[in-house]
């Protein structure tokens, strides 16, 4: 399925290197979308998730492309921020109906999991019985 994926046009240390920024990147999102969502209600943790993965997926160009400009020599410094994406692009990355890569299906993997973190129960602290 991936077997034309550009990330195979990476040598083994570009691979590396690109695998790590995606899990740098991901820990940021999932950490950001826990810090964003704890102790408030349901009805609001929702639309910060639908927020932060809109805003995920409309600024993370611009972190990949610093990091090709760092093992691409000839690529310009240049900013690779379009529009926001519209709501149909945003359903295809979570139902995995867009393009068929790597990227798009981490990205859709992604999505699902900050919205497990924005969902999960969360405990309240307990309240000291003696106050």
């Amino acid at each position: 399925m991936y077997e034309a994926d550009s990330f195979f046009t990476l040598t083994v240390w570009g691979q590396i290197g690109l695998f790590g920024v995606s899990i740098l990147f991901a820990a940021l999102a999932l950490g950001m979308t826990w810090v964003m969502t704890r102790h408030r209600p349901i009805v609001i943790r929702v639309p910060i998730w639908a927020v932060l993965f809109i805003c995920f997926i409309w600024a993370s160009p611009q972190g990949y492309y610093t990091y090709y400009r760092m093992i691409f020599d000839d690529l310009p410094a240049q900013s690779v921020i379009g529009d926001l994406p519209p709501p149909d692009v945003v359903l295809s990355f979570l139902t995995f109906t867009g393009q068929v890569s790597l990227s798009a299906h981490s990205v859709g993997i992604l999505g699902w999991a900050m919205f497990l973190v924005a969902v999960w129960p969360q405990r309240r602290k307990c309240r000291d019985a003696a106050n």
